[in-house]
C-alpha cells in the first residue's frame, strides 16, 4: 500500500510510506522515504506532517543535518533591513531564487512588508517566467495554504497573497532587459537559484561591480556553483565567460529555506513511536549527512544508520 502525505517542502511534495506484505498472510514491513523534509511554522503551505507510527526502514535527506535555521521571523526582519539599507544607498536588491517555492516566500513577506508600510514604496519585480507561472499554481489552490496566510487573505482587499500594487511580473525579453536601465532602488528576484543560468546572470553582469547594490542568497548553493562562489568571497567570478570583481554586497539568509534544519531532521525520527531498524542518509553533503547520522546514534539511540556511497545497494 502506497501513502502520500504532506512533506510541508513546497507545493505537492510529500513523504512517501510503502506498507508491504511480504505474501499473503506473511510479515508487514514499512518503508519510508523522506523526500525533502518542509519546516514547521514558516508560511504558505502546511507544516509537514509527522509519522507518528513510525517505519522499519527509513531513507531521509540530510541537506541542513548539522546547521539550524534561525527563526523565520527573524530572516524576515533581516529581509526588511535589507530592503531599507540598500535603497538607502540607492541600490537595487537582487535576489536570485528557486522559481517554485522560496520566489513566493519572499513575495508574501514583501507584501506583508509593503502593507506594513516598513519599506520605501520602490518597485518589486518578479523576472522569472517559470516563476510567474508557478505563482499563479499557488494563487489557483488556497486549498494548501497553512493557517497564516489564510487569516492574511481575510484582511487583504486583492485576495492575493502574491500581487500588490508595486509589484511586477515580467513576461517579455524585452521587460527583462529594461530593468538593466533601472536608475533607481529596486528590488529584482530572479532565477536561478544558484545562478548556473536564467535572467537573474544579466542583471548579476550589470551590477555585481556596483557597491551600492545587494546581492542577497536565500538557498542552500551546492559546490562549484556561481552563488557558492559568491558565498566564498571569491576575489573574481565569471558570468557567461568574462571576469568581474564583485563589489556588491554578498548576504545570506538561510531562514527562508524551506529544509528541516537540524534540530527538525533529529524531531522528524524522534517523534516515531516505532524507530527505524534501518535508517539511510541521503541527499546531503559529507559534513551534514555526518552530522546527522551522529546526532540519530547520539540523541535517539538508532544502532543502524548507514550514508550509502553512490550506486551501493541493500536488501532489506
Amino acid at each position: 500500500r502506497l501513502t502520500l502525505i504532506d512533506a510541508g517542502h513546497m507545493l505537492g511534495s510529500a513523504h512517501v510510506i510503502l506498507d508491504i506484505t511480504e505474501q499473503p498472510g506473511g510479515q508487514q514491513r514499512r518503508l519510508v522515504f523522506s523526500g525533502d523534509i518542509g519546516r514547521p511554522d514558516i508560511p504558505i503551505i502546511r507544516d509537514p506532517q509527522p509519522i507518528v507510527d513510525g517505519t522499519d526502514i527509513l531513507i531521509m535527506e540530510s541537506t541542513y543535518g548539522n546547521r539550524s535555521h534561525p527563526p523565520y521571523p527573524e530572516s524576515e526582519k533581516e529581509l526588511e533591513r535589507l530592503i531599507n539599507e540598500t535603497a538607502g544607498r540607492g541600490g537595487c536588491l537582487l535576489i536570485p531564487a528557486f522559481a517554485v517555492g522560496r520566489t513566493q516566500q519572499l513575495v508574501y513577506a514583501m507584501h506583508k512588508l509593503h502593507n506594513d508600510q516598513k519599506i520605501p514604496d520602490l518597485p518589486i519585480f518578479v523576472d522569472s517566467p517559470l516563476a510567474t507561472r508557478t505563482t499563479e499554481i499557488f494563487r489557483l489552490h488556497p486549498e494548501v495554504y497553512d493557517a497564516e496566510i489564510r487569516a492574511f487573505l481575510l484582511d487583504d482587499d486583492d485576495n492575493n497573497p502574491f500581487g500588490f500594487g508595486r509589484l511586477q511580473y515580467t513576461q517579455t525579453v524585452e521587460q527583462s532587459k529594461a530593468l538593466n536601465q533601472l536608475a533607481m532602488p529596486a528590488v529584482i528576484i530572479s532565477a536561478s537559484g544558484m545562478m548556473q543560468g536564467g535572467r537573474i546572470l544579466h542583471h548579476l553582469r550589470n551590477r555585481i561591480e556596483d557597491p551600492r547594490n545587494t546581492i542577497l542568497i536565500t538557498g542552500w548553493q551546492a559546490p562549484n556553483t556561481l552563488g557558492r562562489r559568491l558565498i566564498e568571497k571569491r576575489e573574481t567570478i565569471k558570468i557567461f565567460g568574462e571576469e568581474y570583481r564583485p563589489k556588491a554586497k554578498v548576504e545570506v539568509l538561510t531562514g527562508f529555506s524551506g529544509h528541516a534544519d537540524h534540530e527538525g531532521l533529529v524531531g522528524f525520527v524522534g517523534q516515531m513511536e516505532k524507530k527505524p531498524s534501518h535508517t539511510f542518509i541521503v541527499h546531503g553533503e559529507d559534513e551534514s549527512s555526518n552530522g546527522l547520522a551522529e546526532a540519530l546514534r547520539s540523541e535517539l539511540g538508532l544502532k543502524n544508520v548507514t550514508i550509502p556511497d553512490t550506486l551501493q545497494s541493500f536488501e532489506v
